[in-house]
């Protein structure tokens, strides 16, 4: 028999490569059922789960006694030879013949039993282990992919915004403040506005990091700390944005149903929702919406802005994300753009996820005139000294633009059906949790 040493050292999602031969794996005991001639162990290594087979006749009394006691989440070096199963999870299994512990473990504290939500955010370091979160964070790892490529695709650079900066770009009620030596400063709200600069260097950037707002809200649609996608496209008008947000919309969902089957069948999310996609998504401005909700029997008026109640209604009218612009200026922030028909509203839209999961994406033509900025920025009382940078750019060589933000992790909860946020991202972070 080959030693160890020699054997190929492979990966679980490998192994149909190794048809019929003998293998090495390293991993993690995931479960076990064992009978008195056979174990089952089930073994994940990051890749996958793969099920060994321990035959009593077939090892050592001392690898079979092994095999047996081994606390879950033990990590473990092995090996035997692949087979064809069509019944196993991956469609082979391993026939083990030797098994190495590393560390042996005892008292694992997620079992296979149920944990309430908050025993699992407090071991959410543990909890990534498990098969739902495990299959939630691959599919967020596509997604990003997505992203990038669909937005290369059409001719964005990737452009790389502060995380520290000098003044707010969503208002100031949201800010995450610290001292910069001796200056104030904040954790970005968004790379807009660095962006816009990019996009009068490069014609078409992107950026793509994380964001903060410190929204004092424990519903199910916010984190403090989130991450954004935020092209920015010079010579873009309103259509042309919203047709950029469809598009992008559009190939995250394609990617994600051509890539990540067997994660969607783990966390049992329904496929005919996200099959039904497709561009062009419906459109409805402001007061249609506004009318739509007086319809709902919803008590807004003219010039109030729609919560997660209003979102939901709206959104479950549609099978596809519906698309909602023309906003009242009084509720947009000061870069945005007058419609030029109607100066009380913006070039603005919102795109909400269909099945009553809202707003996915926020974005506008911006405002390319250097007096109307200004007059917007009094009417908003924004301190034009931080910004003086940002005025620079409708001084020299100004060019309508335009550009949205996508929200990952919404657009995350969303494409998997989840219910709340904080199983989008690795670590979440939310009002009154900063641990682990």
């Amino acid at each position: 028999m080959t030693s160890n040493t020699e054997l190929p050292l492979t990966r679980i999602e490998r192994l149909a490569e190794h048809e019929g031969q003998r293998v090495r794996l390293q991993g993690w005991l995931y479960n076990r059922r064992s009978s008195k001639k056979l174990h089952f162990l089930q073994i994940r290594d990051g890749s996958g789960i793969v099920q060994c087979v321990v035959a009593r006749a077939d090892v050592t009394p001392e690898v079979f006694e092994s095999a047996g006691s081994l606390g879950q989440e033990s990590s473990l070096e092995l090996s035997g030879s692949v087979r064809a199963d069509p019944r196993a999870s991956g469609g082979y299994e391993l026939l083990l013949d030797e098994l190495r512990p590393i560390q042996p473990v005892e008292g694992y504290p997620i079992t296979p039993k149920e944990h309430g939500v908050g025993f699992l955010l407090e071991h959410r370091h543990l909890w990534l282990r498990s098969r739902r979160p495990h299959a939630i964070l691959r599919i967020r790892a596509q997604v990003e992919r997505a992203c990038q490529d669909f937005l290369e695709g059409q001719g964005f650079l990737r452009l790389d915004t502060p995380i520290l900066t000098p003044s707010a770009c969503e208002g100031t009620t949201t800010l995450f403040a610290t001292d910069y030596f001796g200056e104030q400063a904040y954790l970005t709200q968004s790379g807009q506005l660095y962006a816009e600069a990019g996009c009068h260097a490069f014609g078409r950037v992107y950026c793509f990091g994380p964001t903060f707002r410190a929204e004092k809200s424990k519903t199910r649609r916010h984190l403090t700390e989130f991450w954004m996608v935020e092209p920015e496209a010079a010579f873009l008008d309103l259509e042309g944005d919203i047709a950029l947000a469809e598009g992008l919309i559009c190939a995250l969902v394609e990617r994600v149903l051509e890539s990540c089957r067997p994660e969607l069948e783990v966390i049992e999310r329904e496929l005919a929702p996200l099959e039904a996609i497709r561009r062009p998504f419906p459109r409805i401005t402001y007061a249609e919406a506004l009318e739509r909700l007086h319809q709902a029997g919803l008590p807004l008026k003219a010039g109030d802005d729609f919560g997660g109640d209003e979102e939901t209604l709206l959104s479950k009218q549609h099978a596809r994300p519906l698309v909602i612009h023309r906003y009242p200026r009084s509720l947009k922030p000061f870069y945005m753009k007058r419609d030029p028909q109607d100066p009380n509203i913006v070039l603005n839209m919102d795109i909400l996820a269909p099945e009553g999961y809202g707003e996915i994406v926020g974005g506008s033509v911006r405002e390319e005139c250097p007096e109307l900025l200004d007059e917007r920025m009094r009417e908003k009382e924004v301190d034009p000294a931080p910004l003086e940078w940002y005025r620079d750019l409708r001084r020299y060589g100004s060019v309508p633009h335009a550009g949205f933000g996508l929200g990952l992790e919404r657009t995350l909860s969303w494409i998997c059906g989840l219910h709340h946020l904080r199983e989008t991202i690795p670590f979440p972070r939310m009002l009154g949790r900063l641990h682990p």
